[in-house]
């Protein structure tokens, strides 16, 4: 079922064709500041971080589906959606025009105005059950989003009305059984195709949007990017995190896209499993999910950066 737009929406439909950018473009000029460790509500289970080109950060929680915005120059947030009983927010991304894809989890994605939190429109992608919506990214004029637990991407308009479309994954792409395969997604350098990573058992695919082929992506200098997670590219620059490694491996990508070669990784004390990374100025920011603490109402939680 798709919920009609709101005003703003539409309005800002016009904004988003237009930019056809392939994520989101932080502001990379100026340099980041404010804390680089700042607190999220207690018992929030976070998972996705999405950033624009405004010096905010955005979390989704996949307990409750709710919406937190911490200001990156304070580390102070607050609560712009509170979410609802069945709902979660996993994977995240900010359009230009203020609105903000979140990936649901059980078949469905949402779209939310990240001044209010307001949801603008909901999609259902799949079946409830059988399915894992985890992550998203923005290329051309749709978002596309990743199932962990079936073999295929799905993609919705962006600042329009419009249909859901599903993408079969073909080529070299060979669906696990009862693991997440398909998680973090980001455009190609090129803008034409998508970079999948399959966190098990831990490979990157170039997919081709419009048929859905999977080429197996080589990777030079370390074997997989096991429990790879979130994705953030930057030109020809991958970030991979892997969430249980503490660490984000860091790869230079060909101009097809089709070889990674590893650059560094990076590493840093305050990790506790990491799941999604976002850019601004020259920091990278990570949130927390802490997989291996047992949560209760009353667990912390929080996001860190590091210098790019």
């Amino acid at each position: 079922m798709i919920q009609n737009p709101s005003r703003r929406a539409v309005l800002g439909g016009a904004a988003a064709l237009a930019a056809l950018a392939v994520t989101a473009a932080p502001a990379t000029a100026q340099a980041a500041a404010g804390p680089t460790e700042f607190p999220l509500p207690n018992g929030w289970l976070p998972e996705g971080i999405a950033i624009g080109s405004k010096p905010y950060a955005y979390f989704g929680s996949r307990g409750t589906g709710g919406i937190y915005r911490a200001g990156l120059r304070t580390g102070e947030g607050t609560v712009l959606y509170a979410g609802a009983t069945g709902q979660a927010a996993v994977g995240l991304k900010i359009d230009r025009d203020g609105l903000l894809y979140v990936a649901g989890n059980t078949g469905v994605a949402r779209v939310h105005d990240s001044r209010t939190g307001e949801v603008v429109r909901t999609f259902q992608l799949s079946e409830a059950t059988g399915h894992f919506i985890n992550d998203v990214t923005l290329l051309g004029d749709r978002a596309w989003f990743t199932d962990s637990r079936a073999a295929q991407l799905y993609s919705v308009p962006r600042g329009r009305a419009g249909a859901v479309r599903t993408l079969p994954l073909t080529g070299d792409w060979v669906q696990l059984p009862d693991v997440n395969n398909a998680n973090g997604v980001v455009g190609t350098p090129d803008g034409r195709g998508l970079i999948v990573v399959k966190s098990t058992p831990g490979e990157l695919y170039h997919v081709n949007p419009g048929t859905g082929h999977a080429t197996k992506i080589t990777l030079v200098g370390q074997d997989t990017v096991v429990n790879g997670d979130g994705l953030w590219r930057v030109g020809r620059t991958l970030y991979v995190v892997q969430n249980r490694l503490n660490l984000v491996s860091v790869w230079n990508l060909d101009a097809k896209a089709t070889t990674a070669t590893l650059r560094t990784t990076i590493t840093d004390p305050r990790f506790d499993v990491p799941t999604t990374a976002a850019r601004f100025g020259d920091r990278l920011y990570l949130v927390n999910a802490r997989f291996t603490t047992p949560p209760t109402p009353e667990t912390t939680y929080n996001a860190v950066a590091v210098s790019l």
